[in-house]
């Protein structure tokens, strides 16, 4: 074997034993200082089952989690004690966090109170299979109301919008669908309003009759309608037993009487006349008028 190869191959191998043990010295010192990070973590507290509006937290609805201190949820508790006895107003699922917005103030009431935004009041209006929308009303749903009756002074039906784009809180005691997710039949049906709404709807309610109307829930416009009368439904005019009296005519002024002077009847024409002469004598006689005498 030739001796210059077997010296480069003796170099070769002592070169690469060489790299081979730097590059394991530094791999060794770098995994040596490399620790593993303590990540703190923290208590959270968790809904043990789903909570809906208007359950009052008891601590068996409770559980305690954790989570990185990082990822703390913003507005969630650490201890369950600031939880308990405090109303739902926004459905909580299970094993979710339980936030500060979807809990009421402590001792503000229970069922559907801590639901209502302070300035609104809830209205509850009776309703049948008919004005109800045939039982198809769920909480959280956006109504118009109508209410037909017969106004003051008239003598015909009319139906007109009074309220639109209401919010039901719930149909009958009920706040949530049933547990299918299906429609309530209630007897009767709460509706956020304002004060005034509430007058509007309470009168309507019982000086009339109320229809509910379902509409879209993202549509928030708000129609202007001018109500239909019961002889607009026939297409014939509206006939008042006592018509409004008419406003008196402007008598018009007398003109001035010309006066009428007689004027006497014209003379008639003069009779033709002829001139006689004979010798001396000049006589005149008239033609065409009868003489005595003459036939």
């Amino acid at each position: 074997m030739d001796r210059r190869f077997l010296t480069v191959l003796g170099v070769s191998l002592l070169f690469a034993l060489v790299i081979s043990s730097v590059f394991y010295q530094m791999t060794a010192r770098a995994g040596g200082k490399a620790k593993p990070e303590q990540t703190d973590m923290k208590d959270v507290v968790l809904a043990a089952r789903p909570l809906s509006v208007g359950t009052t937290v008891k601590p068996a609805d409770l559980k305690l989690g954790k989570v990185p201190a990082a990822s703390f949820p913003k507005g969630a508790f650490s201890k369950a004690e600031e939880v308990i006895d405090r109303p739902v107003v926004s459905n909580v699922l299970i094993d979710e966090p339980v936030l500060e917005g979807r809990l009421a103030v402590r001792g503000s009431g229970l069922g559907l109170a801590p639901i209502i935004p302070v300035g609104m009041r809830a209205v509850t209006v009776r309703v049948n299979d008919v004005t109800g929308i045939s039982g198809f009303v769920l909480p959280g749903m956006r109504v118009d109301v109508l209410v037909t009756g017969r106004p003051p002074n008239s003598d015909g039906t009319v139906t007109t919008t009074c309220l639109q784009n209401m919010l039901v809180l719930s149909a009958g005691t009920a706040i949530q669908p049933d547990a299918r997710g299906n429609a309530i039949q209630a007897a009767t049906v709460t509706l956020l309003a304002s004060p005034d709404q509430a007058e509007t709807l309470t009168l309507a309610n019982t000086e009339g009759r109320i229809q509910l109307i379902l509409r879209n829930g993202s549509d928030q416009t708000i129609e202007k309608t001018p109500g239909r009368d019961l002889s607009e439904l026939y297409g014939v005019r509206a006939i008042h037993k006592n018509p409004p009296a008419e406003a008196p005519r402007p008598r018009p002024r007398p003109q001035p009487i010309a006066a009428v002077i007689a004027t006497p009847p014209p003379p008639p024409p003069p009779p033709d006349q002829i001139v006689v002469i004979r010798g001396t004598n000049k006589t005149v006689e008239v033609v065409g008028v009868n003489r005595p005498g003459d036939k």
